[in-house]
């Protein structure tokens, strides 16, 4: 199986050095003093697993790597639709884009079925940009349980989580995400092939849509969020509208706000990372997480005051930061 890794940073790095370990052929494209490290020393994994050390190929081209069977898409998804010149030397055919991304995905819609069946929501997929790089055929979609931080170049910090949740958009369970999902176990991950992903998706988003923003705009971690009272408040009613808007299009997260919270508390003073990209200076993953939410909301006629206002907000703190 040969891989790409499409922005190796904490957690493209993470899976590259498990997929290699496992005895797949690991290309990571990333840049910089990340790059340079890599190249050197290898991707050095810091974990309460255990550490280890894992030498995948490096490089700033992907036209040195070419073709390969998957692409795993390390990149923030507002970045999505400008990497049509890195992803384009990796694909063959058949090449399947696996996107380890928070949030609402551009092929939401793609064969979802039902009245929304192929809708393209305008926050994550504006104009059509995103679609017309990554084509919906190729999306594998990965909900990502693992928290990773990247402590220096060529170093990542394994904090804690280690599922990466797969699955086709059609709701079937393909040779390809059974593959992928043998691979990633071999490395050391979990790696279920789940018949519905867009449960996880929402599961997952449960936590993102509300701790993200508000770990940015007040510069907490998770474990500081979770214990200060009116915070919580504002997250668990932030939780409870993003239910409502998951039940409305047939979703089950199948998970209590208040279990959700306690998980999240557990995490203890982990940053989310929005916190890290606003602490770095990087353009903050908003529009799938939050904006996304609110498009859909407004497809279903569910009511989402905290949610408006959060992300009027944190749309205000992603511009300044910008700027």
């Amino acid at each position: 199986m040969k891989v790409a890794v499409l922005g190796a940073g904490a957690i493209g790095a993470y899976v590259g050095a498990a997929l290699h370990r496992a005895g797949a052929d690991v290309h990571l494209i990333a840049r910089g003093p990340h790059l340079a490290a890599m190249r050197q020393d290898g991707v050095r994994v810091l974990s309460p697993r255990g550490d280890f050390t894992a030498r995948p190929r490096a490089t700033d081209d992907p036209a040195e790597v070419g073709p390969v069977d998957f692409v795993f898409l390390g990149l923030k998804a507002n970045s999505y639709a400008a990497c049509g010149p890195l992803i384009e030397p990796l694909l063959h055919g058949t090449t399947a884009v696996v996107a380890a991304q928070n949030g609402i995905p551009w092929w939401y819609f793609h064969r979802h079925g039902g009245p929304y069946e192929g809708r393209r929501l305008e926050s994550v997929d504006p104009g059509g940009a995103v679609s017309a790089v990554l084509a919906p055929e190729r999306a594998v979609g990965c909900v990502v349980y693992a928290a990773t931080e990247l402590e220096r170049p060529g170093v990542v910090r394994h904090v804690e989580g280690t599922r990466f949740s797969v699955g086709e958009p059609d709701r079937s369970v393909s040779p390809r995400c059974l593959a992928l999902s043998e691979a990633m176990r071999a490395g050391g991950l979990k790696c279920p092939v789940e018949p519905d992903l867009r449960n996880d998706i929402w599961l997952k988003l449960l936590g993102n849509i509300s701790f993200n923003p508000i770990s940015a705009l007040v510069r907490a971690t998770m474990r500081q969020m979770c214990l200060h009272g009116g915070t919580r408040r504002v997250i668990e009613t932030m939780m409870a509208e993003t239910l409502a808007v998951a039940t409305a299009l047939g979703c089950e997260v199948g998970v209590s706000i208040e279990r959700r919270l306690a998980g999240a508390e557990k995490v203890g003073d982990h940053r989310t990372s929005t916190l890290q990209d606003l602490e770095r200076g990087k353009p903050l993953e908003l529009d799938v997480l939050l904006a996304a939410v609110v498009e859909l909301a407004e497809i279903t006629g569910v009511p989402v005051p905290t949610l408006r206002t959060v992300h009027a907000l944190s749309d205000l703190l992603a511009l300044r930061s910008a700027a």
